[in-house]
């Protein structure tokens, strides 16, 4: 929430009629109580949940799954600065053979989704709790 608190502060989400909060299904922000908390802190925000064990979808994971593979896997760094120089030695050379990665979420799942949170939007607050949760 502290977070959510500094990003939705300024102006140009502050002001914004809705703000998509995409998130995964952790603990931190899962189920209703977490929709709840984010919605009465901040009414124009929308949280938006990846599907479950689809990490795959969040192209951050990917790159993050790539370096804990190949990098930090194990763990034998003496020092902070030793782990910067392999860290950003690694990225360099990523960055000379890396290719983009196959997203499969297209225009029409994402129109399909927009619907889906619209038609929610016309409900009444009082009945939004009995709807199902956009995955």
């Amino acid at each position: 929430m502290g977070l959510m608190g500094q990003v939705l502060r300024r102006p140009e989400y502050k002001d914004a009629p809705r703000v998509f909060v995409i998130v995964d299904n952790g603990s931190d922000h899962r189920g209703q109580a977490a929709i709840s908390r984010l919605r009465t802190a901040h009414p124009n925000a929308i949280m938006i949940h990846t599907p479950v064990h689809a990490s795959w979808l969040n192209q951050v994971e990917i790159v993050f799954s790539i370096i804990q593979k190949k990098v930090l896997t194990p763990n034998d760094f003496p020092g902070p600065g030793t782990l910067s120089h392999t860290l950003l030695a690694f990225v360099h050379r990523y960055n000379l053979t890396a290719r983009p990665f196959n997203w499969k979420f297209c225009a029409d799942d994402l129109t399909a989704l927009l619907r889906r949170i619209g038609q929610r939007e016309q409900v009444p607050a009082s009945q939004q709790a009995d709807l199902p949760q956009v995955a």
